[in-house]
């Protein structure tokens, strides 16, 4: 069963935590995904099988935590985030998938003290704006503006309902347009064949971060969801070349 943490705004986060050596590994999931999800569970075995400590956890709004999905943003989701690595002691190493990989930038820019490495999965910094709202047509932008809200499909279930704040509060978050230093390792894995994130969103983030260690490795077929057993093999392996390198 989750174990409930209440942020400073009175939501009701749910998480598992697993105890071990640290540095604490992060997982941090995607929009409208949960804790629940291949590679978060896949990467909790793998840490509680080397004695790692981690912990998983659901956005307000997502999975076993409060709130309503179309009440949240990203900042929103950011601190909500930043409540669960509070609760955590000592550095960490954020693992984010999706929405996540925007997420992780964001704590990683806010806390560069606590972050001691960053894996991004299919990262997806800035989508409201470069994605959502440059994808809208007039139609859609006129009734986001009139009706606050427009549904978009997914494959993954029921349709997206994208709200007005959420373009906002997402322009207020944006990380691919200001200064983003990394000090820490960074390691990006993004598919070829990934049709909601595209290539050249990870090649931009990759061009447009700065650091000393920042690597992106593209994985040739692989898809959004990265969840075929050689992609969480890849994930594994990131997050356990940046613990080698702050072990180092």
């Amino acid at each position: 069963m989750a174990e409930m943490l209440e942020t400073p705004q009175g939501r009701r986060i749910a998480y598992h935590r697993t105890d071990g050596a640290g540095p604490t590994v992060v997982f941090l999931g995607g929009f409208k995904s949960d804790m629940g999800g291949t590679k978060a569970v896949h990467l909790e075995a793998w840490a509680q099988a080397h004695g790692r400590a981690f912990v998983r956890f659901d956005y307000s709004g997502h999975g076993e935590s409060s709130g309503r999905f179309e009440d949240g943003a990203i900042g929103d989701w950011f601190a909500d985030a930043q409540a669960v690595m509070e609760m955590v002691p000592g550095p960490l190493v954020l693992v984010g998938s999706s929405m996540g990989g925007w997420i992780s930038l964001l704590c990683a820019r806010a806390m560069p003290e606590r972050i001691t490495g960053l894996v991004t999965v299919a990262a997806a910094p800035d989508f409201t704006e470069d994605s959502m709202w440059a994808g809208f047509d007039v139609t859609q932008k006129a009734m986001l503006e009139r009706e606050g809200q427009v549904a978009l499909p997914s494959e993954y279930g029921d349709p997206y309902i994208i709200t007005r704040r959420l373009i906002a509060d997402g322009r207020d978050h944006l990380v691919l347009r200001a200064a983003l230093p990394l000090a820490c390792p960074v390691r990006c894995l993004q598919g070829t064949a990934d049709a909601d994130v595209d290539v050249a969103v990870a090649l931009r983030l990759l061009d447009h971060a700065t650091g000393p260690d920042i690597r992106l490795t593209l994985v040739k077929d692989a898809d959004h969801r990265f969840s075929t057993p050689a992609c969480l093999d890849l994930i594994v392996t990131a997050v356990a070349d940046v613990l080698d390198l702050i072990r180092g």
